[in-house]
């Protein structure tokens, strides 16, 4: 018979301090600018409107609001963030700070997303069907005033020397809150002045989507969030 592994005790935690943990994932420098094309406002996208953008001389590449789309499907999709420990926000190249509910469920289509986008960038904000829920709303810079003070604010980067796993970020303190900042761009670096640490959780260059799902899953393990 194979031999069973000894069950071992889980430490004792008061609640209190594990309802007070989160992750906090912040996407920077996100491609999300609205313009007036034909009679409607659109969000730019490399895609959809190449002619636009090298008539007003914009490199479309730069223009890729799929990004954020994608990374936001992973986010709020996670369990970590059904078990209310995620919070998001995102930050657009024209420096618009949005916060992100929780109870935010992001359009699965990538045309029905651009125009709650648009929406969101005229109204400033976006409720839910019943008028109580603010679900998406812009809020004023700097994005350090909406942080956890004394938590660790980690910038991602594949340029970093340090490389650790995900499920590594959280072990030292378990039950503290982190904040990951994560680029919403498809190639260069981006920079932060509130960040007090630089690492990569990989050898190899990671889509943001996919940076996204590697750092929930990670704290998913570390939290046990089944």
């Amino acid at each position: 018979m194979p031999s069973e592994e000894p069950l071992t005790k889980k430490a004792k935690v008061d609640q209190v301090d594990l309802d007070k943990r989160k992750l906090i994932v912040v996407l920077e420098d996100c491609s999300l600018e609205t313009a007036k094309v034909g009679e409607n406002y659109a969000i730019l996208s490399s895609d959809k409107h190449v002619k636009y953008l090298l008539k007003h001389k914009k490199d479309p590449a730069e223009y890729r609001p799929d990004i954020l789309h994608q990374c936001l499907l992973n986010l709020l999709d996670s369990p970590l963030n059904r078990a209310g420990l995620l919070q998001v926000y995102f930050k657009t190249k024209k420096n618009v700070l949005v916060e992100v509910s929780p109870q935010c469920r992001i359009p699965r289509t990538f045309d029905r997303f651009c125009g709650l986008m648009v929406q969101l960038l005229h109204k400033l904000q976006i409720r839910s069907a019943d008028e109580k829920t603010r679900l998406l709303r812009v809020i004023k810079n700097p994005i350090n005033d909406h942080l956890p003070i004394g938590c660790p604010k980690i910038l991602l980067s594949v340029k970093a020397t340090e490389c650790v796993r995900p499920n590594q970020i959280p072990k030292g303190n378990p039950n503290d809150s982190y904040v990951i900042v994560i680029g919403g761009i498809s190639k260069g670096k981006i920079s932060t002045s509130y960040t007090d640490r630089e690492m990569k959780i990989n050898n190899y260059p990671l889509s943001a989507a996919l940076a996204c799902a590697k750092i929930t899953s990670g704290f998913e393990e570390v939290w046990d969030i089944l």
